[in-house]
C-alpha cells in the first residue's frame, strides 16, 4: 500500500473539494490558469504525447488536449479526478500514484508535466522514486519540467539530490513559469529535466 501523501496528511478534511471549488471560481472570475501548459505547449510539436502529473481537477490536461496534444492527465486524489472528468469530459484522466506509476500502453512521453507544488506534496522519501517512475515513461528526447515553493517542506537541495539518482539530469532552472532567471534568493524554482 502506498505511502500517504502530504496532500492527504498536511492538509485539513475538505481541502480537495476547496481546491476543486477554488480553481472553477478562479475560472469563472477569467483567470489565466494555465501557464504552466502554454510553456509546456511552447517546448514540444503538435500532437506531442503529454503526462500532466499531478494534474489536479484538469485545467492543464484539458488545454493540452485542446490545443491538440495527446494527453493524460493522473492523480492520486479520486476527488480531483471526478472532478477533472465532470469538468472537462474530452480530456483523459486517471488516478495513479506517482510513486507506483505503471501506465502500461501510455508511454513513452514526450513531455511531463509537473506543476502545482506536486512535488511538495508527495509521500515524504518518495521525490526520488517519483523522479524514477517520470524517467522510466519519458521518451529518449522527452523532458520533465516541474515547479514548487521553496520554502515548503521539500528543499531545493533534496529535490537536487533526488534528481541524483532518478536517471534524470538539470537542463535550465528558472525562478518562474514566464522563465525569469533562476537566483538563490527565489522562493519558487522551475527545473526541466532530461535523460543522464
Amino acid at each position: 500500500m502506498p505511502t500517504p501523501t502530504r496532500w492527504t496528511t498536511d492538509t485539513s478534511p475538505g481541502h480537495s473539494r476547496w481546491y476543486v471549488e477554488r480553481f472553477r471560481a478562479l475560472a469563472a472570475e477569467g483567470a489565466d490558469l494555465v501557464g504552466e501548459a502554454r510553456l509546456v505547449d511552447a517546448m514540444v510539436s503538435r500532437g506531442a504525447r503529454i503526462l500532466d502529473a499531478g494534474c489536479g481537477p484538469g485545467r492543464h490536461t484539458a488545454y493540452l488536449h485542446a490545443v491538440g496534444h495527446d494527453v493524460l492527465g493522473v492523480d492520486a486524489d479520486p476527488e480531483l479526478i471526478a472532478a477533472a472528468r465532470e469538468d472537462h469530459p474530452d480530456a483523459r484522466f486517471e488516478v495513479a500514484d506517482l510513486s507506483e506509476l505503471d501506465l502500461v500502453g501510455e508511454g513513452p512521453f514526450d513531455a511531463i508535466l509537473v506543476a502545482g507544488n506536486v512535488m511538495v506534496f508527495l509521500a515524504p522519501g518518495t521525490e526520488a522514486l517519483v523522479l524514477q517512475r517520470f524517467a522510466a515513461h519519458l521518451a529518449p528526447e522527452g523532458f520533465v519540467v516541474t515547479g514548487f515553493h521553496t520554502d515548503r517542506e521539500l528543499t531545493l537541495a533534496a529535490f537536487d539530490a533526488a534528481i541524483e539518482v532518478s536517471g534524470l539530469r538539470i537542463e535550465h532552472r528558472f525562478a518562474t513559469w514566464d522563465l525569469r532567471a533562476w537566483q538563490p534568493a527565489a522562493d519558487f524554482v522551475v527545473t526541466v529535466l532530461r535523460h543522464t
